[in-house]
């Protein structure tokens, strides 16, 4: 049976079959039918059309010719568009051959520039060398003269030489120029290099140039190129190529690197280096060099010095001395001053007309306010109202810098007082006249006369006891002698004749300051000189800013703000602090600098002031820090005056053993940032007049951080007081109870010695501690281990009663020695 069982073999139809024998390896051999297949021909049938070609045009529109399926219309339109290109691209052809010819003309025209130029420079450089060659023969004509005339004998030999050298030197090797002419081509044209005479071209960086790497992509500046002219002139021209030096003033601060050092002389940073080494300073350009050392190598390079400091800033704000015929008369500034509760406020709300006091916690002023009052005979009073609490001394102290007349306000009924001794003490530092102001004196209780004979103790003599001081006896509540103070307060400001110039640059005191949520960073600021206008920039202690809005006393909004007018000021960067000068400057940077200097000096005193000074200080205070507790707190308050009180109160409280420490203190609401703060010491938040925000809420209910609120100062120094005397150690108070006398000592198995003893006085007890005493000395301190009553174990043994007694690990006890029995309590501490 066949492979294919009779079947016909497939193949391709129409192909020719052959054997290939195929071979593999180990000599087996396989033969494999091949089939060639016959490539079809096809042959058109008869009576079809023959093709034609769509792509070439149809000349005369032969509708035989034409392709099929296009118009005579569409045919129009395709030989339009074809005679259009013919057209644009002749124009266009006649178009570059024009261009081309204008760019070969103007080639020429600038290659017959450069040779004019260039045959120029020569005659120039000729008639120069011819010139100087003259000059030099007539010198060594006047040398061999005056050596021929010296000494005839050394004459040839002392003339021959100069001359020759001058003659011999300007031709001894080619010329910068000359070798740039040798170096031209056959055509004419010059080869690229340094001295082609349109080298300023080789300074541009082109893009086939960098992509190339020429030129090391770097570019010659404009400076350059410049000096390189220069240079070339003053070749050309016979002179010489130095320039001449120049020397400079060379302004100096206190430390400079040597790059800048190097600029601010022109000089290259490498010599100002190398002369630092040749002085035995080895430093790089980065490095920075005091200013001594600097000073040093300014002088070696023939500069002058001119030192200059960094406060330098702040000499934009200038003093500047008023000419007497541009002051004018400005209302005086009245501050009032007094005791707690002795009716400050009250009397000033009677002047007012307005209920003040009504809006203070507790009726005690929390912060510096400052109003101004038209009295009926028309003089505007410009009043300053200040705490009369102990811990607003400070901003007392600054109440009294800025005033003209200080009222002191003296209830009837409770005399002269701390803070009334404070208040006069205050007036005397700041050599302001006073005004006493006897309050209350509508009270039954009332006694003036003692408030004037207590005020002699203090160098305040008033009228009544023939001094220079007025007195009024006023009463806030009934508005008695009211008239009389504004009278008595007139009267002194026209002595004082007060003036000041309103055409200035304003300058004027912080009274207080606060950090609003709507309006941000607000100062109430007392202007002293010139007047303040909306849109003036502004710099303030650490703080600067441009004023956006001016609100006065009254809650208005004003435009400007002259001398004595107090207003709030919105416009700050942030909160100032109380008591900071406020002026007015030029120009926005001017403002930015200065706060940036005094920022930056403040916190390198604050820096100073916290680090110890040597080694030996450091491990003093941190031995003396060993032993003392803490209390650490995080105080906000609604304004810096208020804040700034109560870190002062806070830092009065405390021991050698427990002290407050105020890690944080800030203007406006508490935030996450305190909390977070707060959490991480262990602190509370006191909040003074302000509140946390609602995450900060969320945030201290997670972290279990206590937040308080206050509103008046007194609860929250009482409370902290009470916190921190929680963390000093109680007192341990020991309370002798009774004595025992050893009579016998006995030996017991399993026990050791027993002392057997009586007791002389009080009472034995077994939990109590017992001391050894030996001929009144102590020799051991410790606990029973055993207190017996004959066989009996028993809590304690009275007076005249006889026991047995054995120490804890101690035996050493004799006849004839006096147990003392004694107990420890603990007693609570206060600050």
């Amino acid at each position: 049976m066949s492979d294919n069982d009779g079947k016909k073999t497939l193949g391709l139809g129409g192909s020719r079959p052959s054997n290939v024998k195929q071979s593999f390896s180990h000599g087996r051999t396989k033969n494999v039918v091949v089939e060639t297949k016959r490539k079809r021909v096809v042959v058109p049938k008869p009576g079809a059309a023959k093709p034609t070609g769509g792509a070439g045009p149809i000349i005369g529109g032969d509708p035989s010719k034409r392709p099929a399926g296009i118009s005579d219309v569409e045919l129009e339109r395709r030989m339009k568009a074809l005679a259009m290109a013919k057209a644009r691209e002749a124009e266009e052809q006649a178009k570059r051959e024009a261009e081309e010819k204008e760019r070969a003309a103007e080639r020429e025209a600038r290659r017959a520039e450069i040779e004019a130029k260039e045959a120029e420079d020569r005659e120039r450089e000729e008639r120069a060398k011819a010139k100087a060659e003259e000059e030099e023969r007539k010198r060594a004509a006047e040398a061999k003269a005056k050596a021929k005339a010296s000494a005839p004998a050394a004459a040839p030999d002392a003339a021959s030489v100069p001359g020759e050298t001058a003659v011999s030197r300007p031709t001894s090797a080619p010329r910068k120029t000359d070798r740039d002419d040798q170096s031209r081509d056959k055509g004419g044209k010059a080869k690229p290099g340094r001295g082609d005479s349109d080298g300023r071209r080789s300074g541009k960086l082109t893009l086939n140039d960098a992509m190339a790497g020429r030129e090391g992509g770097r570019q010659r500046s404009m400076a350059a190129m410049k000096r390189k002219q220069d240079r070339a002139r003053a070749k050309a021209m016979g002179g010489s190529v130095e320039r001449e030096k120049v020397f400079r003033e060379v302004a100096l601060p206190e430390a400079i690197t040597v790059s800048e050092l190097a600029i601010r002389m022109s000089e290259r940073v490498a010599d100002v280096v190398k002369a630092l080494m040749t002085n035995g300073i080895m430093a790089t350009q980065n490095q920075t060099i005091d200013a001594d050392t600097a000073e040093l190598i300014i002088e070696e390079f023939g500069h002058t010095v001119v030192r200059v400091s960094d406060a330098d800033v702040e000499d934009v704000i200038t003093k500047i001395e008023d000419d007497p015929k541009d002051l004018k008369p400005r209302p005086p500034i009245i501050t009032i001053m007094g005791h707690v509760d002795h009716g400050k406020t009250s009397l000033l709300d009677a002047i007012r007309n307005a209920k003040v006091v009504a809006g203070e916690a507790g009726g005690i002023t929390q912060h510096i306010g400052a109003y101004q009052v038209t009295t009926d005979s028309g003089a505007v009073l410009s009043f300053l109202d200040t705490p009369g609490h102990a811990a607003f001394t400070s901003m007392r102290s600054r109440g009294a810098q800025v005033t003209d007349i200080v009222v002191l306000v003296v209830a009837a009924d409770d005399a002269v007082m701390p803070q009334t001794i404070e208040a006069i003490n205050h007036a005397k530092a700041a050599k302001v006249p006073m005004i006493v102001a006897i309050n209350k004196i509508d009270k039954p209780s009332a006694n003036p006369d003692k408030v004037r004979t207590d005020l002699l103790q203090h160098e305040v003599i008033v009228e009544k006891m023939s001094g220079d001081v007025q007195d009024v006896e006023v009463s806030a509540m009934t508005g008695q002698g009211l008239d009389a103070l504004l009278e008595a307060i007139a009267l002194q400001a026209e002595i004082l004749e007060l003036k000041a110039n309103p055409d200035r640059l304003a300058e004027g005191a912080v009274i207080e300051a606060q950090l609003d949520v709507g309006r941000g960073p607000v100062a109430t600021v007392l202007i002293q000189n010139g007047t303040l206008r909306q849109g003036d920039i502004f710099v303030v202690g650490e703080q600067y800013g441009k004023v956006r809005a001016l609100i006065n006393d009254k809650g208005e909004r004003v435009t400007e703000a002259g001398p004595a007018v107090p207003v709030e000021v919105l416009g700050l960067n942030g909160t100032p602090e109380a008591g900071d000068v406020l002026n007015v400057v030029e120009t926005d940077a001017q403002a930015r600098e200065i706060a940036e200097y005094r920022e930056k000096a403040a916190k390198e005193k604050r820096a100073a002031a916290g680090a110890a000074t040597t080694l030996e200080q450091l491990m003093a205070n941190a031995k003396q820090n060993e032993n003392v507790s803490e209390l650490p707190v995080v105080v906000k308050a609604d304004v810096q005056g208020s804040a700034e009180a109560i870190v002062q109160a806070m830092e009065k409280i405390g021991n050698e053993e427990v002290r407050v420490r105020v890690l944080h203190s800030g203007v406006g609401a508490i935030t996450e940032t305190d909390i977070g703060l707060a959490e991480a010491s262990g602190a509370p938040v006191f909040g003074f007049n302000v509140r946390a925000n609602a995450s900060a809420r969320n945030t201290a209910n997670q972290k279990g951080v206590e937040i308080r609120y206050y509103s008046v100062i007194y609860d929250l120094v009482d409370d902290v007081k009470k916190a921190a005397s929680g963390l000093l150690s109680a007192e341990i108070r020991e309370k002798f109870i009774g004595y025992a006398s050893i009579k016998e000592v006995f030996k017991v198995s399993n026990v050791g010695k027993v002392a057997g003893c009586i007791v002389t006085e009080g009472v034995a007890r077994r939990s109590a501690g017992v001391r050894l005493l030996r001929d009144n000395v102590v020799i051991h301190e410790g606990t029973l281990k055993t207190l017996k009553r004959f066989k009996d174990e028993v809590a304690e043994v009275q007076s005249g009663q006889e026991c047995g007694m054995a120490f804890e690990n101690y035996d050493d006890i004799r006849p004839g020695d006096v147990i003392e029995i004694f107990e420890r309590e603990e007693v609570e501490r206060n600050l």
